[in-house]
């Protein structure tokens, strides 16, 4: 194994070098949260795939795929369908909105008094997300070093808060180019085929296997409109998804960045299958599907690339974990202290310092995420919360203040309110892991944002007029000067 450990702690090093050279970089607001909205496609596409491909979908896809054979590429493939929806419908007047958080969007359209509820309530959702990806360091550093779970999740989120908290949104964004090639080559160039070649080849997975593993519904209707709703929806609307799209240069590369990034999910999503079913060839009787992964990995492949395909699934988590944390730090500071404080972030106050307050609520938020993930134990419960509470209270004001100009501000505020305590009851009364939280969550928010809208006076003109004037790319936030684009 001492090739393998060499290439992890060679890939560690490079993460904390970038850390560092992000540092050097971020010198304002918007470099350090937003990047100076300054990617071009190539860079923006790597790390938009890089975001929304973690954990789940590396080790939980796999997982899917040996319980369940090709129809477990669900879960990822509707994270794909999920991001390109918002690259070709949402992304451009996203990007052109010049803000930071989703919160600050419902500002701008509803004028000015939904941003505190929902920030709440999307700080809990990135909060959550961010610890899911923090456990899963304790399943690959088992894998590699025979490492105590805490110990791991301690080394594993050190890493990435360190480097989030150095360099903030560039840190971020030049580690997640390479944590993006390195799950290219070690899960689509060197995983997939060597799986498939183990397996014997996929006439000898459909000789060994049940026919419904390569059923492309198997999984079942139900869950797979579930899958939709949960992340299909939750791509358009989470801080975590649009905090990148805000890094963007400008409206066609988020567009077609994003269809990119959109299209190699599906890609990965097959991938992830594919090698599940063919781990089941090989280990039909495992104790969990999740270890499918670990164990194919583990005593499948060559020394070194062993080693590169374990930083593979490590990328995919820290790629993941680092993109949360900086959302659940930018929502804390800009959405709730600053409002708590009566300061409105935008505006005021010198731009060091604002870089120097996101900087310390990155490590606040990143010390309280290895404890809460130290003392959490089920990754899916966390992940579930997390992602009803986002669909369950946002999706309908978010979306309705982008698409029907009749939405208020009580409708916005009692869609959130109603949506998110429903979705809470719900889970309470029917399970974290039940389907019905987020189908009666999402409706009774629905019917709550179209009849307190319709029952309230309509949004003042003029706040509806700066709202399309943002939308159409006048006014906001002026480009720092500086630094030339980075169109890589």
């Amino acid at each position: 194994m001492a090739v393998d450990y060499a290439v992890i702690i060679v890939y560690l090093a490079g993460m904390l070098a970038m850390g560092w050279w992000g540092m050097r970089r971020a010198k304002s607001k918007s470099e350090f949260l937003v990047a100076g909205r300054r990617l071009g496609p190539w860079m923006y596409s790597g790390t938009m795939a890089a975001i929304v491909l973690g954990g789940a979908s590396t080790i939980g896809g796999v997982g899917l795929g040996y319980q369940y054979g090709l129809s477990g590429a669900w879960m990822v493939f509707t994270i794909g369908l999920g991001l390109l929806a918002l690259s070709v419908f949402f992304s451009a007047r996203i990007a052109r909105l010049k803000v930071y958080t989703v919160s600050e969007m419902l500002d701008l359209r509803y004028g000015g008094r939904a941003g505190l509820i929902s920030g709440v309530v999307m700080w809990a959702y990135t909060l959550m997300l961010a610890v899911t990806s923090t456990i899963a360091y304790a399943t690959i550093f088992d894998v590699l070093f025979d490492m105590n779970r805490t110990v791991a999740i301690i080394l594993g989120g050190a890493i990435v808060v360190a480097y989030s908290t150095l360099g903030g949104m560039w840190s971020i964004t030049l580690t997640d180019m390479v944590q993006f090639v390195v799950k290219t080559i070690g899960v689509l160039l060197l995983l997939l085929p060597i799986a498939v070649i183990k397996a014997g080849g996929f006439s000898e997975m459909k000789a060994k296997l049940p026919t419904e593993y390569f059923d492309p519904l198997g999984i079942g209707g139900e869950t797979i409109f579930t899958y939709v709703l949960i992340y299909t929806f939750g791509m358009l609307i989470g801080q975590d998804i649009w905090q990148r799209v805000f890094t963007a240069k400008s409206d066609r590369t988020a567009r077609w960045g994003g269809t990119v990034a959109g299209t190699y999910c599906l890609v990965y999503a097959i991938a992830g299958a594919v090698i599940g079913t063919a781990a089941k060839v090989m280990y039909p009787k495992l104790p969990s599907a999740d270890a499918a992964f670990a164990t194919i990995v583990k005593d499948e492949l060559p020394v070194g690339v062993r080693g590169l395909v374990l930083a593979a699934a490590l990328a995919a988590v820290m790629s993941t974990s680092s993109g949360a944390l900086i959302a659940c730090a930018t929502v804390a500071n800009n959405d709730i202290w600053s409002r708590l404080r009566g300061v409105m972030s935008r505006g005021g106050g010198e731009e060091h310092d604002e870089v120097k307050g996101n900087r310390a609520f990155i490590l606040i938020m990143g010390v309280a995420v290895i404890a809460i993930a130290i003392a959490l134990n089920n990754v899916v419960e966390a992940l579930t919360v997390a992602y009803n509470l986002l669909v369950g209270g946002l999706l309908v004001p978010i979306l309705g203040g982008l698409l029907w100009r009749r939405g208020t501000a009580p409708g916005a505020l009692a869609s959130v309110a109603v949506g998110g305590l429903a979705v809470i009851g719900l889970m309470a009364s029917y399970g974290i892991l039940a389907n019905e939280p987020v189908y009666y969550g999402l409706l009774s928010s629905l019917v709550v944002y179209v009849v307190v809208s319709l029952a309230t006076k309509p949004t003042d003109a003029a706040v509806l007029a700066a709202w399309r004037e943002r939308l159409a790319g006048r006014g906001g936030e002026t480009m720092e000067t500086a630094p030339e684009p980075v169109t890589a």
